[in-house]
């Protein structure tokens, strides 16, 4: 019987990619959603859609309660989302205080249960310089901890680390992924906006391929409206 990986599936374009790796390399995949109160909650409905696709066993877990302890950010608060790359400064107002932390602690535990040997997220080199806990150093720890923390020893993976949007997006052309069936944009409307670091990125590693994406924009210069 093949390894059983639990994927962190958010419904986006980095998981989603992550998702249909694991299952090219023959795991068996558990995919693990959260809503945590994030305005984009579209993106769970789409990797709900997929999942049942695909018939990969998937849980949503709602941590809404803990809102109250991961405060301050454009992403569950009343807060805009700024415009812009990455890159920027103004990106830092959308860190969730700890998430990955939390969300990888969770995912730990149900790969205890569903007998997993791992635990994958898609954290990847873009994130490096506004999220803290996408970096190299954060995985490495958090690994190491989710090896001793119960009987059975979970790793934690991060195959992205090295990687950028451009060469994700490149695995996903490779294993001929719709990348229709994601969600990207941070704000929660119809439409993606265009004009978020979670949009640039992404339609920057579209034209950077020659490609059109495929979902609607309000806002796009590089895409595919």
């Amino acid at each position: 019987m093949s390894e059983i990986v639990v994927v962190v599936y958010s419904g986006g374009m980095d998981s989603f990619t992550l998702l249909h790796r694991a299952r090219s390399e023959g795991y068996q995949v558990h995919a693990l959603s959260f809503d945590y109160g994030q305005r984009h909650i579209r993106e769970l409905a789409c990797a709900r859609t997929v999942c049942e696709s695909l018939d990969i066993p998937h849980q949503v877990i709602d941590i809404r309660s803990l809102k109250t302890v991961m405060t301050g950010s454009a992403l569950t608060d009343d807060i805009e989302v700024p415009k812009g790359h990455y890159a920027e400064q103004s990106m830092k107002s959308t860190v969730v205080p700890n998430r990955n932390m939390i969300l990888l602690s969770l995912a730990t535990g149900y790969a205890v249960t569903a007998g997993a040997a791992a635990v994958w997220y898609g954290a990847h080199g873009g994130d490096h310089a506004i999220y803290p806990d996408c970096r190299p150093e954060f995985v490495e720890k958090m690994d190491a901890v989710c090896r001793v923390a119960n009987y059975e020893p979970v790793r934690i993976e991060a195959p992205y680390i090295r990687a950028d949007k451009i060469g994700i997006l490149a695995e996903g052309i490779t294993l001929g992924l719709d990348y229709g069936q994601t969600w990207t944009c941070y704000n929660g409307r119809d439409l993606a906006c265009g004009v978020c670091g979670s949009c640039a990125e992404r339609l920057e590693a579209f034209a950077a391929h020659g490609l059109k994406d495929p979902l609607l924009y309000e806002h796009n210069d590089k895409g595919s409206i």
